[in-house]
């Protein structure tokens, strides 16, 4: 085989426009390109971590249209007109403050590695509850995993936003 046919052409890039924590982001990318990708490169984004990258730990969970979602999932090409809010455009969030104080609370905070994938699931929560849903938040938080078994802090923290079951 030639070095000629070892070189790959050069993908065509796919432009993405979204808004990300509030500011319209636009990019040009591959259409390969994952949202975590894109975030995690273009925007800075350190909150959404990559874990497994098949949508089962939890660890880059983001809102996407207000709905937690594993950003490893979604494609660029599917980002046009979307809203992401991550960890680092919900700080100030009443919801977040709630969130972070209860974790802290109870110790619920290990390694850190999977916490703002939970944090996010757990903001979803609230707002979909907020809005009527009869959401069980301890539910919600189930397709996130913590590697360090920090999970009996993590339900100390659920109770202690009255939310536990």
């Amino acid at each position: 085989m030639s070095k000629q046919d070892m070189e790959t052409e050069p993908q065509p890039l796919t432009s993405v426009t979204f808004e990300c924590n509030g500011e319209i982001v636009v990019h040009s990318v591959p259409p390969a390109t994952t949202m975590l990708d894109m975030l995690r490169g273009s925007e800075k984004v350190t909150s959404a971590r990559a874990g497994c990258r098949i949508g089962r730990c939890g660890a880059c969970n983001v809102l996407l249209d207000d709905k937690a979602i594993p950003a490893c999932l979604v494609m660029a090409w599917q980002m046009p007109g979307r809203r992401v809010e991550t960890l680092e455009g919900l700080a100030g969030d009443p919801d977040f403050l709630a969130v972070k104080e209860a974790l802290a609370a109870e110790s619920a905070v290990q390694c850190g590695y999977c916490i703002p994938g939970f944090v996010v699931s757990l903001i979803a929560g609230l707002r979909q509850r907020r809005r009527g849903s009869n959401v069980d938040l301890a539910e919600a938080v189930a397709g996130n995993l913590c590697r360090c078994t920090g999970y009996g802090g993590l339900r100390r923290a659920l109770g202690r936003l009255g939310l536990a079951p």
